[in-house]
């Protein structure tokens, strides 16, 4: 049976419609369609790199829920900082979008007397995608079997030891200028261009010691060439559970890892940027996306924006000091 509507219940009805109208009005028209079209994703590092794979396995399941395609617009050069000064300068539409990691982020700022782009102001943190720890790696025959045993034996080593990194100013280089101040001891920098000259100057016996990520060491470890001693997350590796972390060997809150997220240019919407975060947050839960990310040795991040721009300010903070300490600069 139908029951006719009062008009107290019609101006109730319209009462209602009129505030869901005005809060839909309230959102900026940008956000309300967004996107109507593809979306750009600057990535700061050449193609076939575990930022480029990071960002393609995303592709996907993101391309379905926005119902557009992604564009991937690879700009490698200068640590990182040419990509992440185009997203800067970007229109703040939520159509231009970067990955950043720790180098033109929390590093560049102190490294550089001056930069294009300012990071903390210039870019909105969205979500965190991946971290990744770095793992000590000495040559095959070193007389050490720990981290303990190796800071023993570098610190009777006097100014004798040298060390590789994969480049001037990344986290291989920062991570054992924390480790060398953690611990207190010397050792030289020796950098070069990427991991596999610097494992193989390492398993040459040329350098002693190396902190790079573990699947980039993995064949000269595999070949016997190289062994691990530790590794600098707060937490053991659940692909090597039996490599202790350099907080466990008396080092205790040690964290150096190699991080990578999603930035907007700043002045892009409140709105959009949650929508973005509340996507990526669920391609990242997607398991063929974790399978992926687990073969390349990264753990996957998530959270909110406001997380994700909380840790920024505190690795900024922590490297900052180090980078200074050491006098690193790129200029």
């Amino acid at each position: 049976m139908n029951h006719p509507i009062s008009r107290r219940h019609l101006s109730k009805l319209a009462a209602t419609l009129s505030l869901c109208a005005l809060g839909a009005l309230s959102l900026p028209a940008a956000a309300q369609s967004w996107p109507d079209k593809p979306v750009r994703i600057i990535v700061p590092a050449p193609a076939g790199s575990s930022l480029d794979v990071i960002v393609r396995s995303l592709g996907e399941t993101l391309k379905t829920r926005w119902g557009q395609p992604l564009i991937v617009d690879n700009k490698p050069g200068a640590g990182g900082t040419i990509g992440m000064d185009a997203v800067a300068k970007a229109a703040p539409d939520g159509y231009t979008l970067g990955v950043g990691f720790n180098g033109p982020i929390a590093f560049a700022p102190f490294m550089f007397k001056k930069m294009a782009y300012d990071p903390a102001k210039d870019l909105l943190p969205i979500v965190m995608t991946t971290s990744q720890p770095n793992v000590l790696a000495v040559p095959a025959n070193h007389p050490a079997n720990n981290l303990r045993e190796f800071l023993a034996w570098a610190k009777s080593q006097g100014d004798k030891v040298s060390y590789a990194s994969v480049g001037l100013g990344s986290s291989s280089h920062l991570s054992m200028e924390l480790l060398k101040s953690t611990a207190g001891f010397e050792a030289t920098h020796v950098p070069f261009n990427g991991s596999p000259p610097a494992a193989l100057s390492v398993a040459q016996g040329e350098t002693q010691a190396l902190l790079a990520v573990e699947p980039a060491l993995l064949p000269l470890v595999q070949g016997g060439r190289l062994k691990l001693l530790a590794v600098t997350s707060p937490q053991r590796l659940a692909a090597r559970p039996e490599l202790p972390t350099v907080a466990e060997a008396g080092f205790p809150g040690f964290d150096a890892l190699a991080w990578n997220g999603l930035f907007a240019p700043a002045g892009t919407s409140a709105e959009i940027v949650s929508r973005i975060n509340a996507d990526v947050n669920a391609a990242m839960a997607e398991p063929a996306f974790r399978q992926t990310m687990a073969k390349q040795g990264l753990i996957i991040g998530g959270g909110s924006a406001a997380k994700f721009k909380t840790f920024i300010a505190g690795e900024s903070r922590q490297w900052g000091v180090i980078i200074t300490k050491a006098g690193i600069t790129l200029d």
